[in-house]
């Protein structure tokens, strides 16, 4: 493939609902350029951009994959995307470097929830959009429905370039209201002109004037010519609505059957022809022209090792090359440049200003750094990711797997920085977090496929701690031994109550030596120690001062040991007499959802045993601010997906411990019984 300059790439994201043909869009784009030779099918698994063993087993994009072909003298960049909501990540890398983006709608659907969220978000970030209604030979198809729910639903100026010839079944082309002239497709998916159907005329000089009207409103000269009643030229009209579509004001609408192989040569000439290049309103002001490229996406291949995906913003990136991390302050060997198709990678001498490459092994570099030179003093804005709340806890299945059970986490944390790993040290459990239980599946499978590691899901184990909410003066702890030889002697009485300022204060009140002052350390680490697991279900003991107030010692017998294990035998004792209760970690949780599930979202949050704690308006969303029990929390994100449709996103961290209901503490302490017998 050949280097382009940066006016002739085009950037280009295909986004969507899961379901409404992104790949396959993909695929017969790619079809139609000749970068590959035969059509791929999801339902086949042989698509060149699903290629991962996962994706062919569930038909569903999981990874973005990066397609490059080329087109009219164009290349085209095509980043392939997830639509479902755990894996919005790379939704976010792509929208990071994305030029524009291609939004594929199911005809008969309309517009859905992925198709809201990832338009917001295109909106936040003022990317151009090109919607294309795909699927629109099935069954109820309906073209116009489809761009109403548009209109009704998204923001945008939403304008259809494109009227279909034929519905469902009977579908073979479009009337193209630029040039107005109509194509029909064959079985082979090559088009040719024929005359406007006569029973579509007045169909096609409405969807015409409306396209005008929108087109104008891209240019302020454009629109005074036209608000004084004058004709504009073709060279006008395009250039106004080239003119909305770059300043994400306006939305040409388009349609397409993947399936039949129909209008995806009419999608790679708009893209051409109204999407923007790299160049236009390039979002980072560089000082120099010294290198500089965003690592965007990271990926563990089986052959070569890791491969890391950029977008070079500044200069020329060439292989057999040294660039410098900006972010970790460290160089980076670069050995080939390639760009990529799907799995296979294709060599380039250089990448350009505003193009995307690939480079292998990179040691240290991962998504969201900078490579550049030492001397540029370029760091390029990150990557902002979704937060991941959904948490389990794994277990290898052989003892002997843990070691590659760490290594194996560590590769695919690379690859997807959604993920996070954490060694619970109040729990012992080992547990990985990631936005949903389909994403944390897929790494499950992953770990066995690609590091051979079979593990085990358990519940997530809540960390409780126990606690006083009573009093225990002079409580006694007496530890004698005898048996030949030195004894063992140890006398303490302690009191203890409820400590609000810390987990633990110990302090003495010894007179006249009943205790020497070399044993009370020994109390003070037996009672340490003895806070380690409660009397109640063997949580750890916190919030509670222990004064060592009197005791006895033997002028042979007594040793550090014996005084410990008196203490310990104090604490519980003490322990039992100062109500012990059962505290439980409570989250400050925030949630954003449409007005229309605010009555469902507070319904659920009751029955968690949850507070409301307010709420306000936060842009088109509610923010409802709440407070909940840790163990209430553990599947939230799934339970708010299905309360909201995936509309609703939630963030959650820890705030404070508090007393357990007693029916509750109740069952948590049998339970905790019970798994100690057993």
């Amino acid at each position: 493939m050949k280097v382009y300059p940066s006016a002739a790439i085009r950037n280009v994201g295909i986004v969507g609902h899961q379901g409404s043909g992104k790949t396959s869009l993909t695929e017969s784009m790619i079809f139609r350029t000749g970068a590959t030779t035969r059509l791929g099918k999801v339902d086949e698994g042989n698509t060149v951009a699903d290629y991962h063993p996962e994706e062919v087993k569930r038909k569903i994009t999981i990874n973005t994959s990066l397609v490059a072909c080329e087109w009219k003298d164009h290349k085209m960049n095509l980043l392939d995307v997830p639509g479902f909501s755990d894996f919005f990540g790379e939704v976010s890398s792509t929208l990071r470097v994305a030029d524009s983006l291609i939004m594929v709608l199911d005809a008969v659907a309309g517009v859905e929830v992925s198709t809201e969220i990832v338009w917001e978000e295109a909106d936040a970030k003022k990317i151009p959009i090109i919607a294309a209604i795909n699927k629109m030979d099935r069954e109820n198809a309906d073209f116009f429905k489809a761009v109403e729910s548009m209109k009704e639903k998204l923001s945008r100026q939403i304008v259809p370039v494109q009227i279909p010839i034929g519905k469902e079944s009977s579908y073979t082309g479009m009337v193209d209201l630029l040039s107005l002239k109509a194509y029909e497709y064959d079985t082979n998916g090559e088009a040719k002109e024929i005359p406007i159907p006569t029973d579509m005329q007045a169909e096609v000089d409405e969807y015409r004037e409306k396209l005008i009207d929108a087109a104008a409103e891209g240019d302020d000269l454009i629109i005074m010519k036209y608000l004084d009643g004058e004709e504009l030229t073709q060279e006008e009209i395009i250039k106004g609505l080239k003119e909305g579509i770059a300043d994400a004001k306006t939305v040409p609408v388009i349609c397409t059957s993947a399936a039949k192989h129909i209008g995806t040569d009419r999608l790679l000439n708009i893209l051409i022809n109204f999407a923007p290049d790299p160049l236009h309103n390039l979002e980072e002001s560089l000082a120099t022209k010294e290198p500089a490229a965003l690592v965007f996406k990271t990926m563990a291949d089986s052959y070569v090792g890791k491969i890391s995906m950029f977008k070079v913003y500044q200069g020329v990136i060439k292989g057999d090359s040294v660039l410098y991390n900006a972010n970790k302050e460290i160089d980076e060997k670069v050995a080939q440049i390639t760009t990529m198709q799907g799995k296979n990678q294709i060599p380039l001498p250089e990448v350009k200003l505003g193009d995307i490459g690939c480079v292998a092994k990179l040691t240290k570099t991962g998504t969201g750094d900078t490579l550049t030179t030492k001397t540029s003093g370029v760091i390029l804005s990150g990557i902002e990711f979704p937060a991941a709340n959904y948490t389990v806890a794994i277990t290898a299945k052989s003892k002997g797997d843990e070691d590659k059970l760490g290594n194996g986490i560590s590769r695919l944390l690379e690859e997807d920085p959604t993920l996070s790993f954490a060694k619970n040290v109040e729990t012992k459990q080992t547990t990985i977090t990631g936005v949903g239980d389909t994403q944390i599946d897929i790494v499950i499978e992953r770990l066995k496929r690609k590091f051979g590691v079979e593990v085990e899901t358990e519940d997530l184990k809540i960390p409780y701690r126990e606690t006083i909410r009573g009093t225990a003066t002079k409580v006694e702890g007496k530890h004698k031994k005898q048996s030949g030889g030195h004894g063992q002697y140890g006398h303490v009485f302690i009191d203890m109550e409820p400590y609000a300022d810390g987990d633990f204060l110990f302090t003495e009140s010894i007179f006249g030596g009943s205790v020497p002052k070399q044993y009370i350390p020994a109390v003070e680490k037996g009672i340490r120690e003895s806070m380690v697991e409660g009397i109640l279900a063997g949580y750890p003991v916190s919030n509670i001062k222990v004064n060592l107030c009197d005791g006895s010692y033997h002028d042979v017998d007594s040793s550090e040991m014996a005084f410990k294990i008196a203490a310990n035998l104090a604490f519980r004792k003490a322990c039992e007499q100062a109500k012990p209760i059962l505290l439980e970690p409570v989250v400050n949780v925030s949630v954003w959802v449409p007005d229309q599930f605010m009555g469902d979202i507070m319904g659920d949050m009751n029955t968690k045993r949850g507070r409301i704690m307010g709420m306000e308006k936060d842009g088109k969303m509610q923010l409802i601010k709440a407070q909940a029990p840790l163990s209430e929390m553990a599947r939230y994100s799934i339970d708010l997906r299905s309360i909201t449709q995936g509309r609703g996103r939630f963030q959650m961290e820890f705030d404070h411990y508090e007393e357990v209901p007693q029916q509750t503490a109740d069952k948590i302490i049998a339970a905790a019984k019970a798994a100690k017998e057993s």
